[in-house]
């Protein structure tokens, strides 16, 4: 990429399929450039292009493991030596995992608290700096459902979205008068690769799962205005907020536990 022709560049973490292969190809579809970031360096060229050919832009691979400690100062520094400036950061990378706590391979669980949150931390941090200092840019946060509650045989998972919605909702508010926003996307189940990455097979839940392109326009939209939370369920975000908060929390938990229950 050339310095001097970039605008409306999208970088975007965990890229090479479901929600955030969809995000690419919007922003792709609307003649904005991209940096796609995910383990996989084959799919991520084959997206590259597919992108390039189709919409005309220019892309560019980092293949890159987020569960690293350093993964995202290198993806960093990477678009440092390229000279790409980031407009927008969207930090889809994450991954989750069924069972009793007690039970769970407690390495699996690091890796997921360190894609999950330390390097969306560390992803977000690095980039706003150029964001505040051009006086725009937008941040658009995966999260989930999941954040609202306490998740009963996914507790990790489900304690690093309240994190990432807690955290994005924060940083909104430090930025609101910096030109940047920054929106939590809270989608329900969706019918990506997380089912089976996270050993979710037999899970009721995901029956009437949402498709990755519906929950990624529904995102994009809701980051191009601003949005502070965004769901992609009308219905959801009346529950979680307004009824969930006022039910005991035993029947909470109760309930979200047989959400995850396999058949």
């Amino acid at each position: 990429m050339n310095q001097t022709t970039q605008s409306n560049v999208a970088l975007i973490t965990g890229a090479s399929s479901g929600i955030g292969m969809e995000l690419a190809r919007i922003h792709a579809s609307k003649g904005g450039d991209l940096v796609i970031v995910a383990r996989s360096q084959d799919r991520l060229e084959e997206l590259k292009d597919e992108l390039e050919s189709r919409h005309k832009v220019a892309v560019t691979v980092i293949a890159k493991d987020l569960s690293q400690s350093d993964a995202a100062q290198q993806v960093f520094d990477t678009t440092e030596s390229l000279g790409v400036s980031v407009d927008i950061l969207i930090n889809n990378a994450g991954f989750g995992g069924h069972g009793e706590f007690y039970r769970r391979d407690l390495a699996a669980d690091q890796a997921m608290m360190q894609v999950n949150m330390v390097t969306l931390t560390n992803m977000t941090h690095l980039y706003v700096q150029g964001m505040v200092e051009r006086g725009h840019g937008r941040i658009l946060n995966i999260s989930s459902t999941a954040s609202f509650m306490p998740g009963p045989l996914q507790a990790v998972y489900y304690a690093t979205k309240a994190y990432v919605t807690s955290f994005s909702q924060a940083i909104a508010n430090e930025l609101a008068d910096k030109g940047v926003t920054v929106t939590a996307l809270c989608p329900g189940t969706v019918k990506t690769g997380f089912v089976k990455a996270g050993n979710l097979e037999g899970v009721a839940a995901w029956d009437k799962a949402a498709t990755p392109e519906s929950v990624a326009r529904c995102g994009y939209a809701a980051m191009e205005k601003g949005e502070l939370v965004a769901f992609n369920e009308r219905g959801l975000g009346f529950t979680l907020n307004w009824v969930v908060p006022f039910l005991p929390r035993k029947a909470v938990l109760k309930t979200s536990r047989q959400f995850m229950e396999k058949q």
